[in-house]
């Protein structure tokens, strides 16, 4: 809770009981309420301190997109524990990476690419780009190291963000362009969901599922040309992911200060 007075009155003791609009060019005592323990302990006498106001809604969560570049050669994983300067918040989250390209889908990214940038995804309270970003990692010795920088990129839940994996199945008998393909499902429920998605394999051919053979798991398959039998088909999957629920804001020193002390 925040009270301000003029500082050409009287000076109090306790905090006011009545709240004034502070108005421009003036001096004021700023009382707070509530203040956590750990943030006071935290706190060096001497450093001044900012405070600042919100806009409607910045209080509320939503999913915040930063578009990063790599600032370290160490391999960075998605949902690697983070320390994130964005604008005035700091805060800690397990951010995913994805692709930066134009369109409505975004390919997850397992890791961060060494080269290029990427975009870091993540729970928090809602910001206004372009604010700075700056990507810290803690170290075992509570250190952070700077790992990346960028800017705020959207503060958007439509971005989608697609992972993708494979199914893999063995060419069992071939006739022609019809294989018959095992070791893919191991059961007829899971044959008859997958039926409508194309198929293709490592060395380029396309086809898809025609029926299914037994209750094992077997398909037979047609192709647009006949396959080799060291060959493997090949089903891609897609699904939506969303970051993880991983906010917590960060009360300790700031992180450039922890870097120069060092």
């Amino acid at each position: 809770m925040l009270m301000v007075h003029p500082s050409s009155s009287p000076w109090l003791h306790s905090p006011p009981t009545l709240t004034l609009p502070s108005c421009s060019s003036w001096l004021v005592t700023v009382w707070l309420r509530d203040v956590p323990r750990h943030w006071m302990d935290s706190y060096r006498p001497g450093r001044p301190l900012v405070v600042c106001g919100l806009l409607p809604h910045e209080q509320q969560m939503s999913v915040v997109h930063a578009v990063l570049h790599k600032g370290s050669d160490q391999p960075l994983a998605s949902k690697t524990p983070l320390v994130l300067q964005c604008g005035f918040r700091r805060f800690r989250c397990r951010p995913i990476f994805s692709e930066h390209y134009r369109g409505n889908k975004q390919k997850w990214l397992r890791f961060f690419p060494p080269e290029g940038v990427c975009v870091a995804s993540t729970y928090a309270p809602i910001l206004f780009p372009p604010a700075p970003v700056l990507a810290f990692k803690e170290l075992s010795d509570g250190s952070l190291e700077l790992v990346a920088t960028g800017s705020l990129l959207s503060v958007s839940p439509d971005r989608v963000i697609v992972k993708r994996t494979l199914l893999s199945g063995i060419p069992a008998k071939m006739r022609g362009k019809t294989v018959v393909v095992r070791q893919m499902f191991y059961n007829r429920e899971d044959v008859d969901w997958f039926t409508p998605v194309e198929l293709r394999t490592k060395h380029g051919r396309k086809g898809h599922i025609k029926e299914a053979l037994g209750t094992h798991g077997a398909i037979k398959c047609l192709f647009d040309r006949p396959l080799q039998s060291q060959d493997t088909v090949l089903m891609p999957l897609y699904k939506r992911i969303f970051p993880p629920w991983s906010y917590e804001q960060h009360t300790g020193p700031a992180p450039l200060e922890n870097m120069m002390a060092q």
